[in-house]
């Protein structure tokens, strides 16, 4: 099976130039219901609006969970300052100096937005010399400038801009005739594209997956929550899309598909992980492991919330994460291929069906992986 390149593409730019950080997904929680019920895939919301798709297995366990997380990054309004302008803090983890020169949209009450830029205090060359220079990369110097005409505190109160409001940071997605996607929030719109585009392969395929999955899209994972609210049923094994960080130090594909080995929670599964390995070596799937110190996923908020699976993270490889981001088709096209590939490989352990079990059929790490490679006919991932 082959993934839709175009449609991965189209949907990408869909859910970019969807607005949706963290606390304000119901807009992209719509988009992507819609995208669902277009593709036939049945699914359900949490209270809050993370999503529970089905795809249905010839047996129903151990389930399978898939997971990818629509919330970006954002800030909010702190304050405001004597000469009109917006005391900022951010929703999520990133650095000021990525948010400098940022375009935005504030979301004030009853529905009225307002446009605006996010710049350093001290901004001007013209009038404060070299200090533009010299300014500490902090979110306690930058400012917003709305698009109104406001001069004062008292101005901007009056336009029904309040302390709370949420600042919605502009994708601005280009995609450039050599493949890459430059973009503000592809952390994790690349990872919901890619799983979106291996449902479609799998659902126009008409083949039915070994055992039930679930595909999930969290609402909240860079504030820490991530797929601990959505994660229900018996499910055994959980696969989290994410990035993988192309930077200095760090192993992963920027071309491919990375398979993280450890992130800052800890080891995912050591079965799970080699699983995918070989299918990246039996699919031909340009891949690299890597460990990453300063982030975690899904997984771990999945694991914390007390649920006793297997995880392991794949990732696409983007360049300045929480930054000015960048990623290569080519990678979200080896994730997708990856997702399939693992989707129709037999469960890893049928003992996991249950949640306790003896220790006569547990295995051992030294022993190796069950025979996956033994796929129905037509089930194949190529």
């Amino acid at each position: 099976m082959t993934p839709d390149r175009s449609y991965l593409q189209d949907v990408l730019l869909r859910l970019l130039n969807t607005p949706s950080p963290s606390g304000m997904t119901d807009g992209v929680v719509h988009m992507l219901c819609d995208e669902l019920t277009q593709l036939g895939i049945p699914y359900e919301l949490t209270r809050r609006g993370a999503i529970r798709a089905y795809l249905e297995g010839q047996q129903r366990g151990p389930a399978r969970a898939v997971v990818a997380h629509l919330d970006t990054l954002g800030a909010m309004v702190k304050g405001y300052k004597p000469n009109g302008r917006l005391q900022v803090v951010p929703i999520g983890f990133w650095s000021s100096r990525f948010a400098e020169g940022a375009r935005v949209t504030v979301y004030a009450d009853n529905g009225v937005t307002f446009k605006g830029t996010l710049l350093p205090a001290k901004a001007s060359g013209h009038t404060f010399n070299t200090e533009i220079d010299t300014q500490p990369v902090s979110w306690d110097n930058v400012e917003l400038r709305i698009d109104a005409r406001t001069r004062s505190d008292a101005e901007t109160r009056a336009l029904g801009i309040h302390v709370g409001d949420t600042i919605a940071v502009h994708a601005s997605p280009e995609i450039g005739p050599e493949g890459f996607v430059n973009a503000r929030h592809l952390d994790d719109k690349a990872g919901v594209a890619a799983l979106l585009a291996a449902m479609k392969c799998i659902k126009v395929s008409g083949k039915k997956l070994p055992v039930n999955c679930f595909p999930l899209f969290t609402i909240s994972e860079e504030i820490g929550v991530g797929a601990s609210h959505v994660l229900h049923g018996d499910v055994a094994e959980l696969i989290s899309i994410d990035n993988g960080t192309v930077a200095e130090g760090q192993y992963t594909c920027e071309y491919g598909v990375t398979i993280a080995m450890q992130d800052s929670s800890g080891p995912f599964d050591w079965h799970l992980t080699r699983r995918l390995l070989e299918l990246c070596a039996t699919k031909g799937l340009d891949h690299a492991r890597d460990v990453f110190r300063y982030y975690r996923s899904d997984a771990a908020s999945a694991l914390e919330a007390g649920n006793d699976i297997r995880t392991a993270l794949v990732c696409f490889g983007l360049d300045s994460s929480h930054g000015h981001e960048r990623v290569h088709l080519d990678s979200l096209d080896a994730l997708a291929r990856l997702l399939i590939a693992y989707l129709y490989s037999p469960p890893l352990f049928q003992r996991d069906r249950k949640s306790l079990g003896p220790l006569d059929d547990f295995p051992a790490a030294e022993i190796q992986i069950p025979d996956w490679q033994d796929i129905p006919a037509g089930a194949s991932a190529e």
